[in-house]
């Protein structure tokens, strides 16, 4: 089966070996994806901002992969502490509110203090999706 690889902007891709996404087949797997600013800045200071930052990043690597936030149908939220838990899952609830993905969180620490949230999901190609997206 084929795998395309679709990049994003963190530092860590190259270092680590991921892609921000990877298709393959009709579904659409989507990496842990931290809070960085595209411009490398800092992250937002609240929850519920580095939360919507996530989500940003991820539905471009959806819409880069020929799907889109309305096609997921799981996340993984990771926060560092529960009381972050209210503001991302506002965060969530405006993204997915329609979509309602099976959805976890767990209370974990991240590789960057500053980082109060991280958020992966799973999407599925809709039917009439093109192979021909770049990567």
């Amino acid at each position: 089966m084929e795998r395309r690889l679709v990049s994003g902007h963190s530092p860590y891709e190259g270092v680590a070996g991921f892609s921000r996404a990877v298709v393959v087949g009709d579904r659409v797997h989507v990496s842990g994806t931290a809070p960085i600013p595209p411009d490398g800045g800092p992250p937002p200071e609240s929850a519920y901002d580095q939360a919507v930052l996530c989500l940003e990043i991820v539905a471009e690597a959806l819409e880069r992969a020929g799907t889109g936030l309305e096609h997921v149908v799981r996340t993984n939220i990771y926060v560092t502490d529960s009381a972050h838990w209210e503001g991302v899952a506002r965060a969530h609830g405006e993204a997915f509110g329609e979509t309602r993905p099976a959805a976890t969180c767990v209370v974990s620490r991240l590789l960057d203090d500053a980082w109060k949230v991280e958020i992966e999901a799973e999407a599925v190609l809709p039917v009439e999706h093109d192979e021909t997206l770049q990567p």
